[in-house]
């Protein structure tokens, strides 16, 4: 019965030539309540890592938050930016530890490290890499999408494109899921966010 309620979400993780697009969209809705219709699900967590959230809108903030504050802490004492994957293990220890009164939110991580990387992480902890991911209530719709259009070493343009295609097609069936969407692109220059109303 509690899980009626859980808030449903679609976000989505693609890797392209020289970068990783992530992006989200904006409802929060819990069962049949739409919350908020603007709310950001996409963050950056250092400068070439972010992270796309499905769940409990709290639990991303704080998990993205605290594994942003110790990437900045790591890269004061080595002197190096943080590689995805060392991002993406953090999140992972932290979500473990706290298996028993778990984070509810499903998170992608990508960023660049020479090359593009994807992380699926579920709220236990589990890591799993990939080129592109999808998570949330309207995770099947959008993996529908991307399994039969990615391609590898697809241009920043070609990518967007199949993000925003993949996240409207689970907008159309999903309920949870709707209101516009935010993207989030890293690649060697940094991060910039773009968001799309409709």
């Amino acid at each position: 019965m509690a899980f009626q309620f859980m808030p449903g979400a679609t976000a989505v993780g693609i890797s392209y030539q020289g970068g990783v697009l992530l992006a989200a969209e904006k409802r929060v809705a819990f069962g049949n309540f739409v919350v908020n219709k603007n709310t950001k699900k996409t963050f950056p967590v250092t400068e070439l890592v972010g992270a796309a959230c499905a769940g409990m809108i709290a639990d991303m903030q704080v998990l993205v938050r605290q594994v942003g504050a110790l990437a900045k802490i790591r890269k004061l004492e080595t002197k190096r930016n943080v590689a995805p994957n060392s991002v993406a293990k953090l999140m992972s220890v932290i979500m473990f530890e706290r298996r028993f009164f778990p984070l509810l939110t499903q998170v992608i991580v990508g960023g660049i490290d020479g090359k593009p990387q994807i992380y699926t992480l579920d709220p236990l902890g589990s890591l799993l890499p990939d080129e592109y991911a999808a998570v949330g209530t309207g995770a099947e719709m959008a993996l529908g999408v991307m399994d039969g259009e990615y391609k590898k070493e697809m241009t920043e343009e070609k990518a967007r494109e199949l993000a925003i295609k993949a996240i409207k097609s689970s907008i159309q069936r999903d309920s949870s899921s709707g209101d516009g969407i935010d993207l989030l692109l890293i690649s060697n220059n940094g991060h910039r966010e773009e968001s799309i109303s409709f």
